[in-house]
């Protein structure tokens, strides 16, 4: 099982970014697919999650509002669209998945398979 995630980068504050998960290697109808995040000097954190079944999604706290995490089964992929980008946004973006169930959450320990993460930076 592979997850690369794609679509970080240097965006100003107030701006846009859509990140995309791409999983391969694997059979599942039912999975999770979470969207977490770290900062510098901080510990890695649940920002979304999906279930790629039913379309069920939680999100933290920090992402009501700005976050929205979508699906596309046919692709094999995820995706976070992040709006009114701000400073404390900036971190590594991870992917994880999850086999075999149809509820997702944003503890780490539930996710097996984890993406490199892509960087986002929230800079003028």
């Amino acid at each position: 099982v592979q997850l690369q995630a794609y679509g970080g980068g240097l965006v100003q504050p107030g701006g846009s970014l859509r990140l995309r998960c791409l999983l391969s290697g694997f059979t599942a109808d039912y999975y999770a697919l979470g969207w977490f995040r770290q900062a510098p000097g901080e510990e890695r954190e649940g920002v979304s999650c999906i279930s790629m079944s039913n379309g069920r999604t939680t999100y933290a706290d920090s992402a009501e509002g700005r976050f929205t995490i979508s699906k596309d089964n046919a692709k094999n992929t995820a995706y976070l669209q992040i709006n009114t980008l701000k400073p404390e946004d900036t971190a590594v973006y991870y992917c994880a998945a999850d086999f075999g169930r149809s509820w997702c959450g944003l503890g780490l320990d539930e996710y097996d398979y984890w993406g490199q993460g892509t960087q986002v930076t929230v800079s003028s």
